[in-house]
């Protein structure tokens, strides 16, 4: 049971338990800075653009077709 919790998802990308813990711990550290900049812009629409979009479009790249 806990192999499966813990250990499936993770072999499924081909990585650790710890390697996938850091990929997706900075996962969601870019998440939390583009939703800032998303809504910083939403405040001042002149600053951070396209900052979100761009981080989110990286991230999509990096994460699309994983464990396929």
């Amino acid at each position: 049971m806990l192999a499966r919790v813990f250990l499936s998802h993770p072999r499924s990308v081909d990585e650790s338990y710890a390697q996938h813990a850091v990929f997706a711990g900075g996962f969601a550290v870019r998440l939390f800075l583009a939703g800032g900049a998303a809504l910083i812009h939403a405040l001042v629409t002149c600053l951070f653009e396209k900052t979100a979009s761009r981080m989110i479009g990286t991230m999509y790249a990096r994460t699309h077709n994983r464990g396929q």
